[in-house]
């Protein structure tokens, strides 16, 4: 089965009584624009999206038909969590993780990397509260602008910082 775009989101779409097969990927892959995979009731798909990098997030809608559809789950993996106390913290961290040029994620007021045992023993030295946890990375930071085209749902690094740090009116 080839795969050339998103239907849509779980949470806007209505199952019914259909099969929800999930398609299982790793937070690397959910910004490939092709390849192949197996989906856990084992359909064989291609996905080959042309226009650009397909972003697909946890619960979008890939393929849908009487009985079945077939749904992305971001599958958990380890994960460095990382709680700055400050802002300062906060950008000594990124420029860290930034500098190394590892994937930065976000949730829920914590900064998530894809664990690395070099990173982690950096920062931990470096007095930072760094914790090893198994987690799915879905909120990838967007610390510069896309060659093609802006999104005005994704915001960069930047603009987080300065909405974090602008006193509100």
């Amino acid at each position: 089965m080839l795969i050339q775009q998103k239907l849509g989101h779980l949470d806007a779409i209505d199952p019914g009584d259909r099969i929800i097969d999930w398609l299982p990927l790793e937070w690397f892959e959910t910004s490939k624009r092709i390849m192949r995979k197996r989906t856990q009731l084992g359909q064989e798909i291609a996905l080959k999206f042309l226009a650009e990098n397909p972003q697909l997030t946890q619960g979008d809608v890939l393929y849908e038909d009487a009985q079945t559809l077939i749904v992305v789950e971001v599958l958990p993996c380890d994960v460095l969590v990382i709680r700055p106390k400050s802002m300062y913290e906060m950008a000594s961290v990124c420029y860290e993780i930034g500098n190394k040029h590892l994937p930065l994620f976000f949730d829920d007021d914590t900064l998530l990397a894809p664990y690395d045992a070099p990173l982690f023993r950096l920062l931990t030295a470096s007095g930072y509260v760094v914790e090893q946890q198994q987690r799915k990375l879905m909120q990838p930071l967007r610390t510069t602008v896309s060659p093609h085209g802006h999104d005005s749902s994704s915001e960069s690094l930047f603009s987080k910082i300065l909405k974090l740090t602008t006193p509100s009116a």
